[in-house]
């Protein structure tokens, strides 16, 4: 297998080269004529080995040389627990507000039923002496004139 020096470069490649030495020409780092000769050289060179001697003394990397990654760092567990703990305690949260409140909305109104409608009947009844029925309505066809 040949060496990275020895491998073809492509079009892109060249353009590449070309940018980085325009860039560090206008940082102040070549001279203009220096900056001519070597996109010169740049857009006629063939290998890698070619381009990467053109860029040799300028800072960063090489131009055959992949870019090192990095490992994916994780949370810290101080950090990570609280943010779990949050989107698990968030939800369950909201859904105990919500179906709290209309849960207790909902007894005030089974209270509020008990006390004022059905007790509320069977008190009436009591005191006019009028029969209920099983259902703590009246009976059909009654009528409020006639228990009186």
């Amino acid at each position: 297998m040949a060496s990275r020096a020895a491998v073809r470069a492509s079009d892109a490649d060249r353009e590449h080269v070309a940018d980085r030495l325009r860039r560090a020409a206008a940082e102040g780092r070549i001279l203009t004529e220096e900056l001519e000769q070597r996109l010169e050289a740049a857009l006629s060179a063939r290998t890698y080995g070619q381009l990467n001697a053109l860029i040799a003394d300028l800072p960063g990397r090489s131009l055959g040389l992949p870019s090192p990654r990095r490992a994916p760092t994780l949370l810290r567990p101080v950090v990570a627990i609280p943010i779990a703990l949050a989107i698990t305690l968030v939800p369950i949260l909201l859904v105990f507000i919500v179906t709290g409140v209309l849960a207790g909305w909902m007894l005030w109104i089974v209270v509020g039923w008990w006390f004022f409608g059905r007790r509320g009947r069977r008190l009436h009844a009591a005191r006019s002496g009028r029969p209920l029925h099983a259902c703590g309505g009246w009976h059909r066809g009654e009528r409020l004139s006639q228990s009186r």
